[in-house]
């Protein structure tokens, strides 16, 4: 009997051996692996989305989409009631005619009055010239009154000419500088005109601004709206999320960072379907995240928690990976996905 056992036990002892030597090599791989192939089941799908905000104020006289309906750029998405817009803008053209009518009018009262004070002007010459003259024969006249060549009343006949001609010439200097500082201008109403050119054409951009399009391909979330509703400039409608570019937001644990560098290949599935696999690229690795404990700051000190932590969990960072060929069926903002980092990174294949 002791015979036949010895063969059976040496035989459960080597397939024991054999068992604990396979399990060693499998936990081997499984670590060699995950040092070399990080993975993680943290990870969700993400797109870029913006908030469909409207630019101007107004009642939504057109709704055109429906909650999570798929749009392409430039399709209408709403419009606002025009009516206040388009009547801003008729105000502001009629003004802008108005104003040229008056600057036109304006203008042929500045070229008569112009022509009043070149004339005037022509008035101070040929009174200045009447001056002169009278000048000069009441010198000529002086010296003759001795010689008895012409009589007193003749010289007195030329001092009051002299005075009448210098009393016009004042005249007309006076009438000359009062004609010449009343000649306006139409500077004024230029400024202004240009001040109405800029209402008409802010008024045709919020007549623009009524009708709201997509700026790219995307799908419509979060729609809790209907035609007739007021829609405040700056206040979001609803949400559009972009189908042109994918993510995988994956949140790995920072001893495995060191393994993970931009540029970087990644495969990764969705739980709603693990058969299907995606590729991507790793876009960047987050640089911080708040530490939901044992850290933060109050008045400028730092806070560090009295409980100390006997088991020390690794915090996780989010890396961005950049799907290459997504499928829109899988994809949904926020589904739960699985990231895993495949080949080399940059720097190990410099």
């Amino acid at each position: 009997m002791q015979n036949e056992s010895n063969p059976d036990r040496r035989l459960g002892r080597g397939l024991t051996i054999l068992l604990a030597i396979i399990v060693i090599g499998l936990i081997v791989y499984v670590v060699h692996r995950l040092d070399t192939a990080p993975r993680t089941d943290d990870a969700y799908a993400y797109a870029d989305t913006i908030a469909v905000t409207p630019e101007v104020s107004g009642r939504i006289i057109e709704l055109a989409v429906r909650d999570n309906q798929a749009v392409k750029q430039g399709d209408v998405l709403f419009r606002i009631d025009p009516r206040p817009f388009q009547q801003t803008l008729a105000k502001a053209q009629a003004t802008l005619k108005a104003l040229d009518n008056e600057i036109e009018l304006t203008q042929r009262s500045v070229n008569a009055q112009k022509l009043g004070a070149q004339a005037a002007t022509a008035n101070v010459e040929r009174a200045r010239a009447a001056a002169e003259q009278a000048n000069d024969t009441l010198n000529r006249m002086e010296p003759l009154l001795g010689k008895g060549y012409v009589a007193a009343e003749q010289i007195d006949e030329a001092r009051t000419a002299k005075r009448s001609a210098q009393a016009q010439l004042n005249t007309a200097m006076l009438d000359a500088a009062r004609a010449t500082a009343g000649v306006s201008g139409v500077d004024a109403l230029v400024a202004k005109r240009e001040v109405v050119r800029a209402e008409i054409e802010l008024a045709k951009l919020n007549l623009e601004y009524a009708t709201v399009r997509a700026p790219y391909d995307g799908r419509v979330i979060n729609l809790k709206t209907a035609t007739g509703q007021f829609a405040a400039a700056g206040h979001p409608i609803f949400t559009l999320a972009s189908t042109d570019r994918w993510y995988v937001i994956a949140n790995f644990r920072e001893t495995e960072l060191a393994q993970i560098k931009p540029g970087r290949a990644a495969e990764v599935y969705m739980l709603s379907d693990p058969s299907k696999r995606f590729q991507g690229v790793v876009e960047s690795v987050g640089y911080g995240v708040f530490p939901d404990d044992g850290g933060g700051e109050a008045a400028g000190l730092p806070h560090v928690p009295r409980s100390i932590n006997w088991v020390r969990v690794a915090q996780r960072f989010p890396v961005r990976i950049l799907v290459t060929k997504p499928d829109q069926a899988d994809f949904r903002i926020g589904a739960s996905a699985v990231a895993i980092m495949m080949g080399r990174t940059p720097a190990d294949s410099q």
